[in-house]
């Protein structure tokens, strides 16, 4: 139950729906198996598994929630052998050139024959709501899948305005400031061990792990106009994570002390109040990091200047 990754956002205006009315919402997008023909689809499935049937676990103002998205993995390069095959076959009883259109049609033929018999992908990706924050937080490390799981979320309770979570600082800058002056850190910032610098021009990125970033050499690094793009931080006793110029969080590691709690908390060997009591534990440390975080960054901008609200459904049946 652990979150690996994060992209925030800010919720405005949420919909007010009791837990018995959300969970009947949820139902209504519920996952259902891939047609023969279907590429893709996503819908909700019980965060627990194959442990529990609830599709929405809420405790204390935070809502878990679990999308299942699944895929037909159909490589383009077994379209194109398939095609070059059938075009030369043609080709060859014919005695003439098939023309661009005829091949068109020919290689989406092969793509719904071929569709139904393609290996499928199956991806889980969690949502968290604090409610007593205005706040969703998505676990994935893809900014796409995100989004895509936020327009599940808006078709199933009919709109949904959110806005990327945004700080008056940029991350890029404040990063790199910190990166390269040690007294521009907060007290309680813990400075981890990997970084990524961006060049201004065309001299690319430079990616390095387990490194002393206040060494000699990242410091000549910055002073040649390198900025940060991601960094390695951490609040001491509660988690480290990287942080990205989008403001997004990854490579989430929670302390040992805190995982220790979550072991030591008497659960009766029950996997529903197992996941309960972690992600309850987890949330309480995930939202208290990210109010700091933000304050590191100068606080949040004003959702005036973070254009990407919407509130419309968009349909994920295909």
């Amino acid at each position: 139950m652990w979150f690996k990754h994060l992209h925030l956002y800010r919720l405005h205006g949420a919909p007010q729906l009791d837990t018995a009315a959300f969970e009947e919402a949820l139902n209504a997008q519920a996952f259902r198996p891939l047609g023969g023909s279907e590429p893709r689809r996503l819908g909700w499935c019980p965060p627990a598994g194959r442990a529990g049937h609830q599709l929405l676990h809420e405790l204390q103002g935070q809502r878990l929630m679990t999308a299942l998205r699944q895929e037909r993995l159909l490589p383009a390069a077994v379209v194109r052998e398939e095609l070059e095959e059938r075009t030369s076959t043609i080709e060859t009883s014919e005695g003439r050139k098939l023309r661009r259109q005829e091949k068109l049609a020919l290689k989406e033929q092969i793509y719904d024959e071929l569709l139904p018999r393609a290996f499928v992908r199956s991806q889980k990706v969690d949502l968290w709501w604090d409610t007593t924050r205005s706040l969703i937080a998505i676990n994935t490390g893809s900014r796409k899948r995100a989004e895509e799981v936020l327009d599940l979320l808006r078709e199933t309770l009919g709109s949904l305005k959110v806005t990327p979570l945004a700080t008056q600082t940029l991350p890029i800058r404040a990063m790199t400031t910190w990166l390269g002056d040690i007294g521009s850190r907060p007290q309680d910032m813990v400075l981890g061990d990997q970084v990524e610098l961006k060049a201004k021009g065309d001299e690319g990125v430079l990616r390095a792990r387990q490194i002393e970033l206040d060494s000699d050499e990242i410091q000549q690094l910055l002073e040649s106009g390198r900025q940060a793009s991601k960094l390695a931080l951490g609040l001491e006793g509660r988690l480290s994570f990287v942080l990205h110029d989008d403001l997004a969080v990854k490579s989430l590691r929670f302390d040992d002390t805190l995982i220790d709690e979550a072991s030591q908390s008497d659960d009766g060997d029950d996997a529903l109040v197992r996941l309960e009591t972690d992600f309850l534990l987890m949330t309480q440390a995930l939202g208290e990091s990210i109010e700091r975080l933000v304050t590191w960054l100068g606080g949040e901008a004003s959702s005036q200047t973070t254009p990407q609200a919407t509130t419309q459904p968009t349909s994920h049946s295909a």
